[in-house]
């Protein structure tokens, strides 16, 4: 049975801070900062901004780019690593916020930066055996990375929704296939009550993020006999400008194909929002028949692939909702003082 993308949509909060300012603050070189990993500004959220909001705005631009009836959704799944509750779903919220209740099924996930491509996963599952209509996934958070710390430079707000079915005559891109790549690679993790992740410096990118994606990408194009000249884009998880970038070019791809979805240099890394934000931008600029090659990476570790074939109903919703180069655009840049007030990084005791 096809299985594809429905609709999809994005969000992204309009604050930013450049990463020079962080680097100020902390005696950084902001040049070296720069060049090193290719983040010149990231996204802040508001004040009243967490990955519930966000992943809600995300799913609305979803529902109204094609004016799904809501009612339909059978399951709603939100990846995140910042989820507002411990205990408390926020794909619930999302669901009543869409109109997507009460007869529907809704869980969150969790696998680090890839639970948003987990959760497009199931849904492909739970559509392709027939078991729901079409289902939501999200991906989205508001990432944290503690004062001075490398993370602070890239960890940002945002997400991305998409809605995946099965009826051909709805379908914007057909998925044709995936394949996943995973182990038990310790590379970053948070335990229950630290504000902030710890991370293994340097050994989160060999045997981290190099390893599983170019494994996952190579097992997908295995699998299914294609090869990267086989592809118009490519999306590769953005933790940096630099990763994704050296991971196209271990695998083949150029970087003409990776430049569309390469938003993290405007946007920092979303985390589960990450790969599918790159998705996003990349299919709003998609014509018919392209073919998108995407892999999600995720720490911990795991990698999610996907090969994406864009179908002529993408060009009925262009214009509908923001597209995420609208998003990225006339941003409010905060200072230091601000943007820690934003993130609630000021402990009053």
């Amino acid at each position: 049975m096809t299985v594809g993308i429905v609709s999809y949509g994005a969000y992204i909060p309009r604050y930013r801070i450049k990463t020079e300012e962080i680097a100020k603050v902390w005696g950084g070189d902001a040049e070296i900062l720069k060049n090193g990993l290719k983040v010149y500004e990231k996204s802040v959220p508001d004040v009243d901004e967490d990955a519930a909001t966000i992943a809600v705005s995300a799913a609305r631009n979803a529902v109204n780019r094609v004016g799904l009836d809501a009612t339909r959704i059978g399951a709603v799944y939100t990846g995140s690593e910042s989820h507002p509750y411990a205990v408390k779903p926020t794909s619930t919220i999302v669901a009543e916020a869409v109109g997507a209740t009460p007869e529907m099924t809704a869980a969150d996930f969790e696998f680090a930066c890839k639970a948003g491509s987990a959760a497009v996963q199931v849904c492909m599952g739970l559509v392709g055996s027939g078991m729901i209509d079409i289902g939501l996934a999200i991906g989205a958070d508001v990432s944290q990375g503690a004062p001075n710390d490398a993370l602070e430079y890239t960890a940002a707000a945002g997400g991305a929704a998409f809605v995946i079915g099965n009826k051909e005559s709805e379908l914007i891109a057909i998925i044709e296939d995936t394949y996943s790549f995973t182990t038990d690679t310790p590379d970053f993790w948070r335990r229950e009550s630290q504000h902030y992740p710890s991370h293994g410096g340097r050994f989160t990118g060999d045997p981290g993020y190099f390893r599983h994606v170019t494994s996952g990408a190579k097992g997908l194009l295995k699998k299914m006999g294609t090869k990267p000249e086989d592809y118009d884009y490519a999306v590769f998880h953005q933790p940096n400008g630099k990763f994704p970038e050296r991971a196209a070019q271990m695998l083949g791809f150029t970087k003409e194909q990776i430049k569309p979805g390469l938003v993290v240099p405007r946007l920092g890394n979303t985390y589960s929002g990450s790969c599918l934000m790159g998705i996003a931008a990349t299919l709003d600029i998609a014509k018919p028949g392209d073919r998108i090659f995407a892999t999600a990476y995720g720490s911990g570790a795991g990698s999610d692939a996907f090969s994406i074939r864009v179908t002529d109903n993408i060009e009925k919703y262009r214009g509908k909702v923001p597209t995420v180069e609208e998003l990225l655009a006339d941003p409010i840049y905060l200072d230091y003082g601000k943007y820690a007030h934003h993130k609630g990084k000021i402990n009053f005791g």
